[in-house]
């Protein structure tokens, strides 16, 4: 049931977009009644908290190759397919589009960036233990300068986005780090 319902918030988040999303909606398309729903998720917010976490936590693994550079590529490329998908296009296009104007949206896309920098700050503190990053590099400002990139061509520029988008990434990102130009992290 949990799959269902999450697999069809996705949907009418493709279609709808947030604004077009209901639970009644969601519930018709999952096989399920509202009712279910409003027992296992507070509110539809939470259920797209919940929906896009999932979404990116499948679509975008944490990699562990033992090497901080293949795993920065591998999380970047991942990043780039799943936003360049149809799914992830329509994604991005509601958080861009209805985070500024709905505020509970907005804490949504917070909520899924913080759980993804929160999963792969793994990727990086791993990397300081071997000794291929400086000691005090911050994984979050490493995994946004790592990301920047990509999303400034996503969002603004039109540029295309690559695999190779993603690796020149994983350069800047992994420049920044051992060059200790990255800011410190939020205490």
């Amino acid at each position: 049931m949990r799959a269902a319902v999450l697999a069809a918030t996705l949907t009418e988040l493709t279609r709808g977009g947030y604004a077009g999303l209901t639970v009644e909606g969601v519930a018709q398309r999952a096989g399920v009644h509202k009712t279910t729903i409003y027992r296992n998720w507070k509110d539809s917010d939470s259920l797209v908290a919940d929906a896009l976490t999932g979404h990116f936590a499948t679509e975008v693994p944490i990699p562990d190759t033992g090497a901080v550079e293949s795993d920065l590529r591998e999380l970047a490329r991942a990043l780039v397919t799943s936003m360049t998908s149809e799914a992830g296009r329509a994604l991005l296009s509601t958080a861009l589009a209805e985070a500024g104007r709905t505020p509970k949206l907005a804490a949504v896309k917070e909520a899924v960036f913080d759980d993804r920098f929160r999963r792969a700050r793994i990727v990086v503190t791993r990397a300081v233990d071997r000794g291929e990053l400086p000691a005090g590099t911050d994984p979050t400002e490493l995994l946004k300068t790592l990301v920047a990139p990509i999303y400034f061509r996503l969002v603004f520029t039109g540029d295309p986005v690559d695999s190779s988008t993603a690796d020149q990434a994983v350069g800047v990102a992994l420049a920044a780090a051992h060059a200790r130009a990255l800011p410190p992290g939020r205490a």
